[in-house]
């Protein structure tokens, strides 16, 4: 009986021993994951400002814009547009294509054209060529002055924080097409 009982003992004990090995790699494994970085020199933050132009493009053969989604309203409430729209120097197409604004806009508002908007602005030319910014919030279009946060980016402005305001420089109201001029003030490291 007492073999029994320490062989009892040494079984339980051994299965104890066995399971907390376990659970304790699993745990520090899951523990493992997340570490806070020893920055032994500070980082620097710097504050770039910018001005680009989108060109929204709507109309004719090649529309930088499309309609993905049509309204199910008379007004113009529940459209979503995917976009692919230039960004320029100048107000004008042909001015120097520094980027793209890719992304969408919803018209979010049953009162006004107001547009939810996502995007990046994916920049293809020199220092910055490949970073991005992303701007997302809401463009109340008839507004003379509209402001949008940008939530992020990537590349050279990883991190990025700051804001969009956005004036409409031109807009055909046959067609569509608008030129919106882009002021950028944005924070990254």
């Amino acid at each position: 009986m007492a073999t029994t009982l320490t062989m009892s003992f040494f079984s339980t004990f051994t299965i104890s021993i066995l399971l907390s090995s376990i659970l304790y790699q699993a745990t520090s494994e899951v523990d493992n994951f997340l570490f806070e970085l020893n920055q032994s020199k500070p980082v620097k933050k710097k504050l770039s400002h910018f001005r680009v132009y989108l060109h929204d493009i709507v109309s004719g053969r090649a529309p930088t814009a499309v309609q993905v989604v049509k309204p199910r309203t008379p007004n113009s409430f529940g459209a979503i547009n995917m976009m692919d729209d230039p960004l320029t120097l100048g107000p004008k197409l042909s001015s120097k294509l520094v980027g793209k604004a890719q992304g969408l806009y919803a018209s979010a508002s049953q009162e006004e054209l107001g547009l939810l908007m996502t995007m990046n602005f994916v920049f293809i030319k020199g220092k910055y060529n490949s970073s991005t910014i992303t701007v997302a919030g809401r463009n109340a279009v008839f507004n003379k002055v509209r402001e949008m946060p940008v939530i992020g980016g990537s590349g050279l402005f990883r991190f990025a924080r700051g804001y969009v305001q956005a004036r409409t420089h031109m807009l055909d109201i046959k067609t569509g097409d608008a030129v919106v001029e882009y002021n950028v003030d944005v924070m990254h490291y």
